[in-house]
């Protein structure tokens, strides 16, 4: 039996309330947890001495802060291979991909594994345990069993997302014809991965959603049949997944090719309701906006790679208002350049914030023009946070991470509050502070109550050599593609 007690933290920010500014902010509060889940929670002075004296293991978190573990909901882990890949710096989305694609029909399952743990790495300094991926490509016998593989080394909680390709450019599709796969073999395999890996239990670490990648790059038929599959699994809660509506040339594809708005596109393929989640949807209208909100469909929001990409500026508040469920992605490592889950939360607090004041009308006095607010209130640090948090829960349809409460799994983060990026802000708000002030690295991450970040060090794999390895890798791969 295991335990584990966080002792005297400076703060224990739990939301644990639907609401943003309500959940729980804990002072001087201690957390224990036992058998991987949250048994107890408080301020120090309450906390029994029992609790105290079977801890198996003691975290002095005096000056820390203590957060829910960060939840990623949307990413492409192998893309850390072509971060900063000169060619396609300055590249949109369409010319971007086209770019990337023959570099990525070289990826081996090696290349796979490695630049996996690398990503994931990333993430878990900064807080974050929990990731969905989204792997749409399977050149040189690559699986999907060489992203789950990876996580399980590493430690990290993870929704496996089984992507795919199915229409070339032979056929009006984006993707080179010899990076996609026949249909029948893509819908095989989704079946194995779900029956093999998928597990509905409470605080389970692996789980598959089946993901075709996009409007431009697969068949209706297959979105319809992946839907199909996903939802004879009713009992497991199997997810589905893609991309929708992320920039300008994706809202043209879909009204050329299927005279439809992509929402309008979900719609008729089932692609809406509470078992969906979309990435970016930068440019979903009003219409959209209403059809997620009825069938709760959820929206990966991806403020770093949309700008990136100049994808534009998703209408957030817009979407949150109307009710849809919203958590935030890292997206491709290649459409960031990074996995930093607090930054990643730090920049959809100020991009919200940047987008109001350019779509409402000119002020005249700074604050207010024909009754338009402009203030940053538009997103606050806790708003932020909560998409970062209970938000990116809710949208991988999980009720057993993303707060802190008793019976919750013992995914958590801990910031230390006296390094100099927090200095003078974490003594006037220690939880706004995380997202204000210069963006950190975890000092201690704890996934499913096992500490896999400690001390601002990795405790699951020994980092020199894997980011050796993945650099070598990265030069062969891209090296590779130069010859051919």
């Amino acid at each position: 039996m295991n335990s584990l007690l966080i002792h005297n933290a400076a703060c224990i920010a739990t939301f644990d309330h639907a609401a943003p500014s309500k959940g729980r902010e804990l002072k001087d509060a201690s957390l224990f947890v036992r058998d991987n889940v949250i048994e107890w929670i408080g301020p120090t002075a309450e906390l029994p001495r029992a609790l105290r004296e079977s801890a198996g293991e003691t975290i002095d978190a005096c000056g820390h802060l203590v957060t829910p573990g960060l939840v990623n909901t949307h990413h492409h882990m192998y893309q850390s291979l072509t971060r900063a890949i000169p060619g396609v710096q300055d590249a949109e989305l369409f010319s971007w991909l086209r770019g990337l694609y023959p570099i990525w029909a070289g990826l081996t399952p090696e290349m796979v594994q490695v630049s996996t743990q690398v990503a994931m790495a990333e993430l878990l300094m900064s807080g974050c345990t929990t990731s969905s991926d989204h792997l749409y490509i399977y050149p040189n016998g690559v699986r999907l069993e060489d992203s789950i593989e990876a996580a399980q080394q590493i430690g990290m909680r993870f929704v496996a997302s089984r992507g795919s390709m199915s229409v070339g450019q032979s056929q009006g599709g984006l993707p080179p014809d010899r990076v996609v796969e026949k249909e029948d073999a893509i819908l095989k395999d989704s079946q194995r991965l779900i029956e093999t890996w998928h597990s509905a239990d409470h605080g389970a670490m692996v789980q598959v959603a089946l993901a075709p990648c996009s409007p431009f790059s697969v068949s209706p038929a297959l979105m319809t049949q992946s839907a199909a599959l996903a939802r004879s699994f009713k009992r497991l809660g199997v997810r589905l997944h893609t991309h929708l509506a992320e920039n300008d040339h994706d809202i043209a594809y879909s009204r050329e090719k299927f005279n439809k708005t992509p929402a309008q596109y979900a719609q008729e393929l089932g692609w809406l309701g509470d078992d969906v989640w979309h990435a970016h949807c930068v440019k979903l209208d009003d219409e959209g906006i209403s059809l997620f909100a009825a069938t709760r469909t959820g929206v990966a929001h991806c403020p770093c790679s949309n700008m990136r990409l100049a994808s534009g500026i998703a209408p957030i508040r817009r979407i949150l208002n109307a009710g849809v469920p919203v958590g935030l992605g890292v997206d491709g490592s290649a459409s960031n350049d990074g996995a930093h889950m607090v930054n990643e939360a730090r920049q959809a607090l100020l991009l919200a914030r940047v987008g109001r004041a350019l779509s409402a009308p000119e002020s005249r006095d700074g604050k207010t023009f024909f009754g338009c607010d402009l203030g940053p209130a538009e997103m606050t640090a806790r708003d932020a946070l909560h998409l970062a948090t209970r938000g990116g829960a809710q949208v991988l349809g999980r009720k057993d991470i993303g707060h802190l409460a008793p019976g919750m799994c013992a995914d958590l983060a801990l910031f230390d509050l006296r390094t100099l990026g927090f200095a003078g802000g974490a003594v006037h708000d220690p939880v706004a502070s995380l997202l204000l002030c210069a963006s950190p690295q975890a000092a201690y991450t704890v996934v499913n109550g096992n500490v896999v970040v400690r001390e601002g060090r990795l405790a699951t794999v020994d980092l020199g050599p894997l980011v050796e390895r993945h650099n070598r890798l990265a030069r062969v791969l891209a090296e590779a593609a130069r010859r051919t």
